[in-house]
């Protein structure tokens, strides 16, 4: 709920409105039952158990890379699926990446997350707690999130904007717009809605491929887009928002990592601010696609058109940090046990 609901839903029950915002203020401490809500008196923490109920993730596996301090959490929700959480550190603070659904449909072919299919959205509640008790259980502040676990955003669109709000509130965990990432695979309809919000958070682009016949073998959903219609509609986002995006590109041996696709991609951002983040691929167990091996001569190609680009760090390498896998090996795990 949101501190307005959490008043209104107060006031139905006869209780004075001062109440939420001491409820609200107990919900972001990371309480895990309405009796450690202790300002409240014993006859309101009893009504809230009896017709509410708190969100609270247990940890199924935390893995902590011995190379850079990432940690990855297999968060196991009340109706026994699992998400995951990763906390990454950065010199400009700790950045969360969490998840949005239960597994994903978009079918890209490079991604653990979308193997199983999707089974259902998260709700706002089971995000908001990925920030919370990541934060809690790690003992680290979280002053960015990246919303690039599993599930696509967009594809959840009205959970995220929830999401959004609520970690947004001043009085909760008063996460800046600025500090916020979120991911699509370039959902076109969906791109167009957000720009209509106007808000301040950084939109990624899962391009990975500046050619349709390329982008379609690796991403199902350009079948029903195209390379053009998403960069029309990109060019509109900055236009509503002046928001510059960030293009993210997964570096595939063979397939993404040409000189003339290099040359493409520059072309198709010209005129248009943005930034290329080049993404080493993690190896999938399951799929063909591998690392490529030009990552430093495609940068180089972007730059001598004058884009400004990036290579992503590899963070987690040790602990099955890409998204996706470490919930793909605990159900390969489950399906084992007799």
């Amino acid at each position: 709920m949101t501190l307005e609901e959490l008043t209104a839903w107060l006031k139905e029950q006869g209780e004075p409105a001062f109440r939420a915002k001491q409820i609200f203020h107990w919900l972001y401490r990371g309480v895990t039952s309405f009796d450690e809500m202790s300002d409240l008196s014993k006859a309101l923490r009893q009504k809230l158990a009896g017709q509410c109920f708190l969100t609270v993730p247990k940890v199924v596996r935390k893995q902590v890379s011995k190379l850079d301090g990432t940690i990855k959490y297999l968060w196991e929700l009340s109706d026994g699926n699992c998400i995951e959480t990763v906390l990454m550190r950065y010199q400009h603070g700790n950045t969360v990446c969490i998840s949005c659904q239960v597994g994903c449909r978009m079918g890209c072919a490079f991604c653990a997350s979308t193997l199983a299919g999707k089974v259902r959205d998260l709700t706002p509640a089971e995000m908001i707690a990925q920030v919370l008790f990541t934060q809690l259980d790690s003992g680290e502040p979280i002053s960015n999130i990246v919303l690039m676990g599993i599930g696509e955003p967009l594809d959840n669109f009205d959970t995220v904007m929830k999401f959004l709000t609520l970690v947004n509130h001043p009085e909760g965990l008063n996460i800046g717009m600025r500090h916020i990432s979120l991911s699509t695979c370039g959902l076109t309809d969906k791109i167009d809605k957000l720009a209509q919000y106007g808000l301040q958070l950084t939109l990624s682009v899962s391009l990975h491929a500046p050619d349709d016949e390329t982008r379609s073998k690796i991403m199902p959903v350009n079948r029903s887009v195209g390379v053009e219609k998403l960069m029309e509609t990109c060019r509109r986002y900055f236009q509503t928002t002046g928001r510059r995006i960030s293009y993210e590109y997964a570096m595939i041996d063979g397939v993404n990592d040409s000189d003339w696709q290099a040359d493409l991609l520059a072309s198709l951002l010209k005129g248009t601010p943005g930034h290329v983040n080049l993404i080493p691929l993690n190896d999938v167990e399951e799929s063909p696609l591998k690392p490529s091996r030009r990552v430093a001569a495609f940068q180089k190609r972007l730059e001598r058109h004058g884009v400004t680009v990036t290579v992503r760090r590899k963070l987690g390498g040790d602990i099955d940090a890409s998204c996706g896998q470490l919930r793909r090996k605990a159900m390969k795990e489950d399906k084992s046990q007799p």
